[in-house]
């Protein structure tokens, strides 16, 4: 009966007083849009996809709600490439330093906040921007932006560690609240206006450090954490991975009172809401690395209004969609922003199909340049990556290089003198930042490095910092790990042939500097705003031992 009534009044209103009703001037507005983004953290480790010892409802709901992707890939394995590409919907190999790990932003990338911005949108955003990047300092920084690519920052509201009031979980978590943020900007910034909003909500979680054995203090177990392929099965790593899901629970935590909130003043369903990674998770071949677990990450997108709930989709997604999409929906034009290479995928999240909407989406790409300064003169570890529902192909375009970063630095202090190889003291213990240093450190990488001899442990530590051929093929179905490299396999060879001109002719497009010139070292070019660290030269032919 309530429901008649609700059709007869919607239709009647409008005949009696000549004006629309609520619920059409709803339907009419605008959507609102928040963006959601962990800080590493791989496809793999959400509750909807099956993960049993990362509990993650918030994120489980705008998946069961709304649209969930399988193959999203992120623009980069490394945070500022990765985020420049969603902010300017181009390759990161396309923006010059404003692709580049903390270096300067360039006015000319213009994001599509901006044009959010134009369009009459309320923007705004807490935690993580698009960083590690240099904003503008003073005037003397004529060229580069002067506020963070994501909007202005409001993270002013913070717990007090150590007082009754700051309930976060470890120690290792920022102390921003990001919920409380969210609702200031909703009720100081947009406040009670009809303006649609656009906010970023970037978690700091699950980047390192960790506390160590936070986990501890609630209900996990050691025999819950689940051990990927390419680390060794001990209580170190189990651990280790436990206080990962600490974190990334607590990013879901945030995100589940900010959909209650919109649901308590009824926004909830005029908003597109968005939630995802910038990279992979920090463990040894993973973050800072091409292999799928450093550069799938999770999507999911819910808006009822628009998008046909409960689906999950195969097609291959990547970052530089994001943002064309975002613009596409809201109906922003791109006027003033650099040429956008992503295609927007409203076609897809309208679709009522489930599995492959669009067969013509049939690779994704994904890069890397610098991550840290972990190398002789500063320089990167450039990788190209092609992925389809399959396979992931990796470029390695240098692979006379260290991958994780050069195995001994030279001392800060002196230097005439290298830090013991490996990052290995006179008692046997590492030393994360004085060896592989494009690996976060952790209880995992320092667990490899240090008993890198036992014959168990052995082939993980290789496969985290030995050097690696120039081309690597993966079957990600049978093979998510990517311990198998099929590269030479003649049975693939067909399946490797047509990756490798795929992915030349997307570099060649869109004038990546490795392929076209006429500068292919320009990315270790590029000025570094961060700590730096000094290598001896490599040896040409050096393994490790």
């Amino acid at each position: 009966m309530k429901n008649v009534l609700k059709i007869i009044l919607v239709f009647a209103v409008p005949l009696i007083f000549g004006c629309s009703s609520t619920e059409e001037e709803t339907e009419k507005r605008s959507p609102n849009v928040l963006f959601v983004i962990s800080d590493d953290q791989s496809f793999y480790h959400t509750s909807f996809a099956g993960s049993k010892f990362v509990n993650t409802p918030a994120f489980d709901r705008v998946a069961r709600e709304g649209v969930y992707f399988t193959n999203c890939i992120a623009g980069s394995p490394g945070c500022a490439p990765s985020r420049s590409s969603i902010i300017t919907g181009r390759h990161h190999w396309q923006n010059e330093q404003s692709g580049q790990h903390a270096a300067p932003w360039l006015k000319k990338h213009v994001p599509f906040v901006d044009m959010l911005d134009k369009n009459g949108y309320i923007t705004g955003r807490t935690g993580k921007g698009v960083s590690p990047f240099r904003y503008a300092r003073d005037e003397n920084d004529s060229l580069w932006r002067e506020t963070d690519a994501a909007g202005i920052e409001h993270s002013n509201i913070r717990y007090e560690p150590g007082t009754e009031g700051d309930e976060r979980p470890a120690s290792g978590i920022s102390t921003v609240n990001y919920f409380e943020n969210f609702k200031y900007f909703m009720e100081n910034v947009r406040g009670d206006g009809d303006d649609p909003f656009f906010f970023w909500y970037g978690s700091t979680e699950p980047h390192r450090p960790f506390e160590q054995d936070s986990w501890k203090r609630t209900d996990k177990k050691l025999s819950d954490a689940e051990v990927p392929g390419f680390l060794p099965d001990h209580p170190i790593v189990r651990g280790d991975l436990l206080d990962y899901a600490v974190e990334i629970e607590w990013f879901d935590q945030h995100l589940q009172d900010m959909l209650n909130y919109l649901e308590e003043k009824g926004e909830l369903d005029n908003t597109i809401i968005i939630v995802t990674s910038d990279n992979g998770m920090a463990f040894p071949r993973a973050k800072a690395n091409g292999y799928d677990y450093g550069i799938h990450v999770p999507l999911a997108i819910r808006y009822p209004k628009a998008f046909p709930p409960g689906r999950i989709l195969d097609d291959p997604i990547n970052f530089i969609d994001l943002a064309p999409t975002i613009l596409d929906m809201t109906q922003t034009s791109a006027e003033g922003m650099l040429p956008i290479t992503g295609e927007s995928i409203r076609n897809i999240l309208e679709s009522p199909r489930e599995g492959t909407v669009d067969p013509s989406r049939k690779f994704v790409f994904s890069g890397r340049e610098r991550h840290s300064a972990s190398r002789y003169q500063n320089w990167g570890y450039p990788q190209r990556m092609i992925r389809n529902q399959e396979h992931l192909l990796i470029w390695n375009i240098k692979p006379d290089r260290w991958p994780a970063g050069a195995p001994q630095r030279i001392d800060p202090e002196n230097e005439n003198e290298l830090l013991p190889l490996y990052g290995i003291d006179e008692e046997g213990k590492h030393h994360s930042d004085w060896a592989f240093t494009d690996v976060d450190a952790a209880p995992t990488k320092s667990f490899l490095v240090e008993n890198r001899k036992d014959e168990d442990v052995r082939p993980y530590f290789e496969a985290a910092f030995e050097k690696n051929p120039e081309v690597l093929l993966y079957n990600i179905q049978s093979d998510p790990a990517c311990m198998n490299n099929l590269a030479d396999d003649p049975d693939y060879a067909e399946i490797k042939e047509d990756m490798q001109q795929a992915l030349i002719k997307e570099l060649t497009e869109t004038e990546d500097p490795r392929v076209v010139g006429p500068d292919p070292e320009v990315f270790d070019s590029y000025l570094r705003y961060s700590p730096m660290r000094e290598f001896p030269r490599p040896i040409e032919g050096s393994t490790l031992k």
